[in-house]
């Protein structure tokens, strides 16, 4: 009878309360996002993952390491980071920019001239793709105007997924089926490509709202679409992301938070504008 050798799985990784406050310290002073004892299962399996991909040891080791190399300091952010996404969420916003905002800021603009709208965190893409689609189907003017947009995200795996454009069914849901026919390719396993002219018309770059330096070279914007990430920020941040926000519109630009979000509860340099489809914040 032949004997076979049996394999013991690793145990859990146990993070000690020293090793969370240092994971907890780091990605904050990363990303500006609280991750504390409360997700200590969710922390504890992204470390042990990130371990056993890069060698280390044990967790101080590790912990270490994270902190000194820049590669490992992306992936970290990476595996952190949340991407709940689809085409079309909140999609009362999409209106509000084609029946609210952009009329008002076209009332001092001419036809031809430069419209620059930020989608920031933009995920895997959805968004920023949604906004152009939503453009094209429901503004007449959007041929009269040169309409930029730019998406930002400080994880850059996602950016790399938002540049290939492929999506599965769950992320396109809430797409009318014209929609879908008109600006996706059919691929195998009921996956679609977004087309070229629509991929190529959105600019993907990594960029953290909390840190200044990543945005200098990103210019000013008229409209900034920062939906769901201030609720994942403790109140010292939360200013910081408003500030930088606050720095990176045009005079009368636009801000759009999530439902659960609020600028007044935040600083009191934005006004609140009542649309008719949302309420957004606007830069003096």
């Amino acid at each position: 009878m032949t004997q076979h050798a049996t394999t013991t799985a690793a145990p859990p990784l146990v993070l000690t309360d020293d090793e969370m406050r240092r994971v907890g310290e780091l990605l904050y002073r990363w990303t500006g996002m609280i991750f504390g004892a409360n997700k200590r299962y969710y922390i504890e399996r992204r470390i042990a993952a990130r371990m056993a991909h890069s060698g280390m040891p044990d967790a101080r080791a590790y912990l270490g390491f994270a902190a000194t190399d820049a590669a490992e300091r992306e992936a970290l952010i990476n595996a952190f980071t949340i991407n709940e996404t689809y085409f079309y969420r909140e999609e009362h916003q999409f209106a509000a920019l084609a029946r609210g905002m952009l009329p008002e800021l076209i009332r001092t603009r001419r036809p031809g001239d430069l419209i620059r709208i930020w989608s920031m965190p933009c995920s895997t893409g959805e968004e920023a793709y949604s906004i152009a689609i939503w453009l094209l189907e429901n503004w007449a003017l959007v041929d009269a105007y040169n309409i930029e947009i730019v998406a930002s995200d400080v994880d850059t795996a996602a950016l790399d997924l938002a540049r290939a454009g492929r999506y599965g069914a769950r992320a396109l849901a809430r797409l009318p089926g014209h929609v879908i026919d008109r600006y996706f390719e059919p691929e195998r396993g009921h996956r679609r490509k977004i087309i070229d002219d629509l991929r190529e018309s959105v600019r993907f770059t990594p960029a953290n709202i909390v840190d200044r330096a990543t945005l200098a070279g990103l210019g000013r914007f008229d409209v900034i679409l920062c939906r769901n990430l201030l609720i994942y920020f403790d109140d010292e941040s939360r200013l910081l992301a408003a500030s930088n926000m606050f720095d990176s519109l045009n005079s009368g630009g636009f801000v759009c938070l999530g439902h659960s979000e609020s600028m007044a509860r935040i600083t009191d340099r934005f006004t609140m504008a009542r649309l008719e489809d949302a309420i957004v914040y606007r830069k003096p």
